[in-house]
């Protein structure tokens, strides 16, 4: 795991303490300022503090990952009618109870030659204050649904809202999954202004960028013919997660 800074940081806190001779205050202003990295580090998945994830795809040439959270939703088939009428594969993150919700979506996310993987059971808001093995239910809940539903299995997870932890770090590991984050966050779950999660996404791109969407408004979905025109322009080309793994595996 990558703590490195995060070591550093704590020997300069303990210097820093040693220096005014153990003061309360500068006790007191030190653990604030150490707590405050880690919780950074919980909320940042591209730092790799808990868990080292998949940010990006070292390369040197234009090509991209379209990567959508939370579905399959009501949205989903205008996401994948685009998809396919421009010949682009894309990896979904899918919710194990959206995908018992919407079973043919999920089957035609499968046939239409597109990537899964698991976002857990229920995406719960408390994600960050699971346990290990609550956490690991909810990994292997979804693995369940996803094998019942669309009969696939799948090594990629992506923790719900970027965040982690010891307790997911663990979760990931003892169910042998790869943690996938992203280098481009369109916020596009925080703000309905299109123009701005366009402009956020398209301003944020670089070589082997991952980009985060969401299947799971309408308002994605008018971004994502934008961007798609967009990437056209430029000249980028696409790429889906798992050709990341396997490149890395036969390398």
């Amino acid at each position: 795991m990558k703590h490195y800074p995060f070591i550093l940081f704590y020997l300069f806190c303990n210097v820093f303490i040693y220096a005014f001779q153990g003061s309360f205050w500068v006790y007191l202003l030190c653990f604030l300022a150490f707590s405050a990295v880690v919780v950074w580090g919980s909320f940042e998945i591209q730092l790799g503090y808990f868990v080292n994830s998949i940010t990006h795809k070292r390369t040197r040439i234009k090509e991209v990952a379209l990567t959508f959270d939370d579905g399959p939703t009501e949205f989903t088939p205008k996401f994948l009618d685009i998809l396919k009428e421009n010949n682009i594969k894309a990896t979904f993150f899918c919710i194990g109870k959206q995908i018992e919700k919407y079973p043919e979506t999920f089957q035609r996310i499968i046939a239409e030659g597109h990537t899964v993987g698991n976002h857990t059971l229920t995406h719960s808001n408390s994600t960050g204050f699971l346990s290990t093995s609550k956490m690991i239910e909810e990994i292997e809940k979804c693995d369940e649904v996803m094998a019942k539903t669309g009969n696939i299995k799948t090594d990629l997870y992506r923790p719900p809202f970027g965040v982690t932890n010891p307790n997911i770090a663990k979760a990931i590991k003892r169910t042998h999954k790869k943690s996938i984050g992203w280098n481009v966050r369109s916020l596009d779950t925080i703000t309905d202004n299109e123009k701005k999660i366009y402009t956020r996404v398209t301003k944020g791109l670089r070589k082997g960028s991952i980009i985060l969407l969401h299947d799971t408004s309408e308002k994605t979905y008018h971004v994502l013919v934008n961007l798609l025109l967009f990437l056209k322009e430029k000249k980028y080309s696409t790429f889906t997660v798992d050709s990341m793994i396997k490149s890395k595996n036969n390398g």
